[in-house]
C-alpha cells in the first residue's frame, strides 16, 4: 500500500468517514458535492484502506477521455507516485496500469465491455459513477448493467454515484433497490462568488463574434487566464482565428475530446509566468476536469448533443443550448481560486426560459447501440434499473435496424456478427460493416462516417462518392483543392486507432471499390437510378443527385448520407454514397432477393404476366409476356369484371329482356325466383363466371361469355314458368305479337292504335294480376296515350283523342267505339 495522502483541505474530506459508513453497511451510496469539493480525486484515495475492499479494485467511471486521464493524474500525484503504479487510467485507445494498481479511472465504455465479459467483475471491490448527472447514454447503461450484476451476482460490490448537481431522490431508489433508498452524502464545494455579466449579441450580430468580443473585453477589465465555452471544434477554431490578435501576451489553447492528448495537455497547463491563457473548450471542462488558474469564464450558451439523425442513420451531434444548470456549473469554474467573472452571451430573460437541466441522452439518442448492448446481456431493458427507461418505440425501432443487420435473430438473441459488433466503439451500422469485412477500407469508411467530411464546402457544392475521400485518407500525399487537412490528420489518426483496436492491418494500398463494403452498414440504402440524378432507395423512398455528380450516372448506388432537401425540392439530396453494380447488389442482397410473378393490365387494357426480380421497391429486373391459362389468370379476369362492372361481358338483347322479366318476377311475385339484376350476379361472380374462363387469356375472353345462357342456366327449371308467367311477348287484338318492356313499372308495350281496335278486355301478365301500361301510338308510331285500362279509355277520352287524330290523320280509321270495330292497320276513314 501507498504511504497515506496528507490533508487535502478540501470540503469533501468532511464527509468522508459518513461515506465509509454507508459503503461498509449498505454497499451503495451517492455523493453530492458541490464543484471544486475534492469528490473526483479525494474519494477514491480515502477508500483504498477500507476493510471491504481487500484486494479489489477501486473502479472510477469517467464519461470523457480527457477527464480520465486529468483525475488519473491527479490522484498520483497525491500519492506521489507515476500514473500506472496505484493510479491508472484506460480509455479505448491508452492503458496505463500496472500489477499494483489499485485507482483505475475508465471511461464509460470500458466498463460496459468488462461487464459483458464478465457480469461478476472479478478483482473489482467498488464502481464510482462520477459526474451522473450529465446522464450519458453510457453512463445510464454501465449502471444499470452493474446494478443488475450486483442484485444477481455481486452483492458485495459497492457501487458510488458522485455529482454536482443530481436528483438525488430518484437516484437514491435506483441504488437502494428493495432494501430502500441508498444514503445520501453531501458535501458543500469550494467556491467564490461570480459576478454575472450578461451579453447578448445584437440582433444582427454573429455568435461568434459576439464571444470573441467579450474575451477581448475580459482580458482587457479583468485579470486571470479565461476559460470560454463553445459548442465544438469548429466554432473553436474559428474563435481561435479572431483572437489571433492577443498573441504573443496571451496563449489560445484549444481544448476538445478529438485533439491529440499532448494539445490537450498543453491546454490545461498554465502559461509561462508573465502571460496569460485563453482555454476554448467544448463542454469537456463543464465538470470532472479542473482548468487551473481560471478567474473568467465566457460562456457562448451552446451545446452539442447526441441525437439520432434520420438522414445519415447513425447518431450525430447537434447544436442546442446548454440548460440553466450547466451555465452554472460553466460560471463555476471562474470561482475555484477565488472571486471571479462569468459573463454569458444571453439575456436573463432567455436564461429564464431554458430547460433547468438538459434530456438524458437516452429520450433523444439513437438506440441501436444500446439494444445490441441489452439483447449480449440478455435482458428486456424493463428488468434493469434504468433512472429514465428507453422509449418503447426507440427501442423498438432500434432492434428493427439489428435484426436487418444480422445482429439479432427472430428472437432478439445476439448472432455471432452481433457479438463481434458489440466490442467495436462504433455504431452498430459501422460495427457490422468493421467486424464483416475487416479491412482497412472498412475502417476508413466507418471514421470517414462517424466524423466531420474532409472537404470543405455545401453538399451541392461536392462529389457525393467517398471514394475520393478515402483515397485522401489512406494516401495523405493525395491532395484535392477543398481539403480539410485538419479533418483529414483527425480521421486518419482515428482509423489508425480503430485498425489497432480491430486487429486490423492499416496499409497505404488502393482500398478497392467502396460500394460493397459500404452496404455493410447501410443494406437498406441500396438505390437504383430513376434518370437524371434521381434514385429510389429501397424502401422507396426518393433522393436527388445534382445531374453533373459522376455518381449520376450509375444504375444503383449506397447512400450514407443525406442533406436536406435544395430550395423549391423536396427529396433530400444525397450527401455521401457509392457506386454498385448489380451483381454487386444481387450479392450483397442475397435471399432478400425476390422474384414475384403478378398479371397487370397494361394502358391498352391487356392483361399481361410480368416476372420482376425485386428488392423491396426496387425492380432488378422485369420480363412481361400474355398472361397464361390458369387460376391466377381467371381471378384476375373476375376481379377485372367485378371492378368495371358486367358490361365486360357478352351481352345480348336477349339476355338483358330476360334478366329484366326475371327481375319483374321476383319484385312482382318475391320469392322462390332467383334475384338476377346485375348486383346479385357481381355478388356471385365466382361461382358463375370463373367456371366459364378456364381457357381465358385475356379481355377477349370476357367479350365471348355468353350471358344469355348464363342466365337461363340460373332459373333452371323455372324458365318454362317464367315464359308462361312473364311472357315476353303478348298478342294483341290485332293478332301481332308484341314483345313486352320489362324495363318500366308496370311493363309495358306500344302499339298503335289501329291494331288495339276490338280490344274489350286490357292484356295483362302474371296470370293477369299485372295490368301492362299500353302505350298507344298514332299511324306514324307517336303515342298518343298511355293506359292501363283500354275499356275505359275507349269510353272516356277516346272522343277528344279521336277527333284530334281524324284531322292529323284522315286517311285512317277512327271509330267512335273502337271496342266494337275490327283492328286494322288501314281501316277505312269513318265518323
Amino acid at each position: 500500500m501507498p504511504a497515506p495522502v496528507a490533508p487535502t483541505g478540501l470540503p469533501v474530506e468532511a464527509v468522508v468517514t459518513d461515506l465509509r459508513a454507508a459503503l461498509a453497511t449498505v454497499g451503495t451510496a451517492i455523493l453530492q458535492a458541490e464543484p471544486g469539493a475534492g469528490k473526483t480525486t479525494v474519494v477514491p484515495l480515502r477508500l483504498l484502506d477500507e476493510t471491504w475492499r481487500g484486494d479489489g479494485r477501486i473502479v472510477v467511471l469517467e464519461p470523457r477521455r480527457l477527464a480520465t486521464r486529468a483525475a488519473a493524474r491527479r490522484m498520483a500525484d497525491l500519492l506521489g507516485e507515476t500514473v500506472g503504479t496505484t493510479v491508472g487510467y484506460r480509455t479505448r485507445d491508452e492503458r496505463h496500469v500496472g500489477p499494483a494498481t489499485r485507482i483505475e479511472v475508465v471511461t464509460e465504455g470500458i466498463l460496459t465491455r468488462r461487464l459483458q465479459a464478465d457480469p461478476s467483475l472479478p478483482g473489482t471491490a467498488l464502481v464510482v459513477f462520477d459526474e451522473v448527472h450529465e446522464r450519458h447514454l453510457q453512463t445510464d447503461l454501465a449502471l444499470a448493467l452493474t446494478l443488475d450484476a450486483r442484485e444477481g451476482l455481486r452483492p458485495d460490490l459497492r457501487v458510488l454515484a458522485m455529482s454536482a448537481t443530481l436528483e438525488a431522490s430518484r437516484l437514491a431508489g435506483l441504488l437502494g433497490g428493495a432494501g430502500g433508498p441508498a444514503p445520501v452524502v453531501t458535501s458543500p464545494g469550494q467556491t467564490h462568488p461570480v459576478d454575472i455579466r450578461w451579453r447578448p449579441p445584437g440582433p444582427r450580430a454573429r455568435l461568434l463574434d459576439a464571444v470573441a468580443g467579450a474575451v477581448h473585453e475580459a482580458v482587457r477589465a479583468e485579470p486571470g487566464d479565461v476559460l470560454v465555452f463553445l459548442p465544438g471544434a469548429s466554432a473553436i477554431r474559428r474563435v481561435a482565428g479572431l483572437l489571433a490578435d492577443l498573441a504573443p501576451e496571451v496563449d489560445v489553447r484549444p481544448l476538445y475530446g478529438s485533439l491529440r492528448p499532448e494539445d490537450q495537455d498543453l491546454a490545461l497547463a498554465p502559461s509561462p509566468p508573465g502571460r496569460r491563457r485563453v482555454v476554448l473548450a467544448t463542454d469537456i471542462a463543464e465538470s470532472s476536469l479542473t482548468v487551473e488558474g481560471v478567474h473568467i469564464v465566457v460562456d457562448g450558451g451552446e451545446v452539442r448533443r447526441p441525437r439520432h439523425d434520420i438522414r445519415s442513420g447513425l447518431s450525430r451531434l447537434h447544436t442546442t443550448k446548454a440548460s440553466q444548470a450547466s451555465a452554472v456549473q460553466r460560471a463555476g469554474r471562474a470561482g475555484r481560486l477565488g472571486p471571479g467573472v462569468g459573463y454569458r452571451l444571453w439575456s436573463p430573460g432567455e436564461h429564464a426560459a431554458r430547460r433547468p437541466f438538459a434530456p438524458p441522452e437516452i429520450a433523444t439518442a439513437d438506440l441501436a447501440g444500446l439494444a445490441l448492448e441489452l439483447a449480449v446481456w440478455g435482458a428486456e431493458a424493463d428488468a434493469l434499473a434504468f433512472l429514465d427507461p428507453p422509449p418503447p418505440t426507440a427501442l423498438a425501432d432500434a432492434t428493427e435496424l439489428l435484426h436487418r443487420l444480422g445482429a439479432v435473430d427472430d428472437d432478439g438473441r445476439p448472432t455471432a456478427t452481433g457479438r463481434a459488433m458489440v466490442d467495436l466503439p462504433l455504431h452498430p451500422r459501422l460495427a457490422r460493416m468493421v467486424a464483416i469485412e475487416r479491412s482497412p477500407l472498412a475502417v476508413v469508411l466507418a471514421t470517414l462516417l462517424e466524423e466531420r467530411d474532409l472537404l470543405r464546402g455545401r453538399p451541392e457544392e461536392l462529389d457525393a462518392d467517398v471514394t475520393e475521400r478515402v483515397l485522401l485518407v489512406t494516401d495523405p500525399r493525395r491532395r484535392h483543392p477543398r481539403i480539410d487537412d485538419g479533418a483529414r490528420r483527425t480521421v486518419r489518426r482515428r482509423a489508425q486507432e480503430l485498425a489497432r483496436r480491430a486487429g486490423i492491418r492499416f496499409g497505404a494500398a488502393h482500398p478497392g471499390p467502396a460500394g460493397p463494403v459500404l452496404a455493410l452498414a447501410y443494406p437498406d440504402r441500396i438505390a437504383r437510378s430513376r434518370g437524371r440524378g434521381r434514385f429510389l432507395l429501397r424502401s422507396g423512398r426518393a433522393v436527388t443527385l445534382a445531374p453533373q455528380d459522376p455518381l449520376a450516372a450509375e444504375d444503383f448506388i449506397v447512400v450514407a448520407d443525406l442533406a436536406p432537401p435544395a430550395p423549391g425540392e423536396v427529396d433530400d439530396r444525397v450527401r455521401l454514397a457509392a457506386a454498385l453494380s448489380e451483381a454487386e447488389v444481387e450479392t450483397l442482397a442475397g435471399l432478400e432477393v425476390t422474384e414475384v410473378t403478378e398479371l397487370a393490365w397494361n394502358a391498352r387494357g391487356e392483361l399481361e404476366q410480368r416476372t420482376e426480380r425485386r428488392l423491396d421497391a426496387l425492380i432488378l429486373a422485369r420480363a412481361v409476356g400474355p398472361a397464361p391459362v390458369g387460376p391466377l389468370t381467371r381471378a384476375a379476369l373476375v376481379d377485372r369484371v367485378r371492378a368495371d362492372g358486367l358490361g365486360l361481358l357478352g351481352w345480348t338483347e336477349a339476355a338483358r329482356t330476360l334478366q329484366e322479366r326475371a327481375g319483374f318476377a321476383r319484385r312482382f311475385l318475391g320469392d322462390p325466383w332467383p334475384d338476377l339484376d346485375d348486383a346479385a350476379l357481381l355478388a356471385d361472380l365466382d361461382a358463375w363466371l370463373a367456371p366459364l374462363l378456364h381457357r381465358a387469356t385475356g379481355r377477349a375472353d370476357l367479350g365471348r361469355v355468353d350471358v344469355l345462357s348464363v342466365l337461363r342456366g340460373r332459373l333452371g327449371h323455372r324458365l318454362h314458368e317464367l315464359d308462361r308467367v312473364v311472357p315476353d311477348r303478348v298478342t294483341i287484338a290485332s293478332g301481332r305479337s308484341v314483345p313486352v318492356d320489362y324495363d318500366h313499372d308496370p311493363p309495358l308495350i306500344g302499339v298503335r292504335a289501329q291494331e288495339l281496335y276490338g280490344t274489350r278486355v286490357h292484356p295483362t301478365v302474371a296470370e293477369g294480376r299485372v295490368p301492362l301500361a299500353v302505350e298507344v301510338l298514332s299511324p306514324a308510331g307517336r303515342p298518343i296515350q298511355v293506359t292501363a285500362d283500354l275499356p275505359g279509355f275507349w269510353a272516356g277520352s277516346w272522343a277528344a283523342v279521336r277527333k284530334e287524330m281524324i284531322s292529323t290523320y284522315p286517311k285512317h280509321d277512327w271509330p267512335a267505339d273502337p271496342a266494337a270495330a275490327e283492328p286494322t292497320m288501314r281501316a277505312r276513314r269513318g265518323r
